[in-house]
C-alpha cells in the first residue's frame, strides 16, 4: 500500500492540535467542574443557613451566578469537541456521510467567528471595565473585568475547538473520534 506524503504531515498536524485542545478543554473542564462543585455546596450550605438558622447569606447567590458564567464559558469548547454542543440533529442525522462532513465544517467555521466575537468583545468590553474601575452590584462588589475575562478565555477556547472540528472535516475525519484522537485514531 503506498503511503500519501503529503497527509502525512498534515496528519501529524491535525493529531498535534488534537492532543493540545484536549489538554487545554481538559483542563478548562477540570475548573468548571471545581465551580459546579463549589456552586452546589454553597447551595446546599445556604438552604440550611436560610432554614435551620434563619440567617441566609446574602453572598452565595452571587458567587453561583459568577460561577455559572465560568462553567459556561470554560464546558463550551469540550462539549462542541465531544459533538453534545447545540446542533440540528434531526437535520443532520438524515444526511449521508460527505454531507455531514461538510455541516460539520459549516458549523466549525460559524463557530469560529461567534468564537472571535466573544474574543474581540469580551477583551475589549473587560479593558473598558478595568479602565473605567467598574464593579459588580450586589452583595459582592468584585472588578467587572476579572469576570469579563471569561469571555476572551472561553471564546479562545471555543475557537481552538472548532478549529479542530473545521480541520477534521476537511481531513473527511467524523467530529466523534475527536476525543479519541490522542489515542492514535486520528489521520
Amino acid at each position: 500500500m503506498q503511503r500519501n506524503t503529503s497527509a502525512a504531515p498534515q496528519g501529524a498536524a491535525l493529531r498535534g492540535l488534537s492532543r493540545v485542545v484536549s489538554v487545554l478543554c481538559g483542563a478548562a473542564m477540570a475548573l468548571a467542574a471545581i465551580a459546579l462543585l463549589v456552586s452546589l455546596a454553597l447551595i446546599g450550605w445556604a438552604v440550611i443557613m436560610r432554614y435551620v438558622f434563619n440567617a441566609a447569606p446574602i453572598w452565595v447567590d452571587d458567587l453561583v451566578g459568577f460561577n455559572l458564567v465560568a462553567i459556561v464559558m470554560l464546558a463550551a469548547a469540550q462539549t462542541l469537541r465531544s459533538g453534545e454542543h447545540i446542533g440540528v440533529d434531526l437535520l443532520v442525522e438524515r444526511l449521508s456521510p460527505a454531507a455531514r462532513l461538510w455541516a460539520q465544517g459549516w458549523a466549525g467555521l460559524a463557530t469560529m467567528v461567534i468564537a472571535g466575537v466573544l474574543i474581540v468583545n469580551g477583551a475589549g468590553t473587560a479593558m473598558l471595565a478595568h479602565k473605567l474601575g467598574l464593579l459588580t452590584e450586589g452583595s459582592l462588589e468584585w472588578p467587572t473585568w476579572i469576570l469579563m475575562l471569561l469571555m476572551p478565555v472561553g471564546g479562545a477556547l471555543l475557537a481552538l475547538a472548532a478549529l479542530e472540528v473545521f480541520w477534521r472535516a476537511l481531513a473527511g475525519v467524523p467530529a466523534e473520534s475527536a476525543d479519541h484522537a490522542t489515542g492514535g485514531e486520528a489521520p
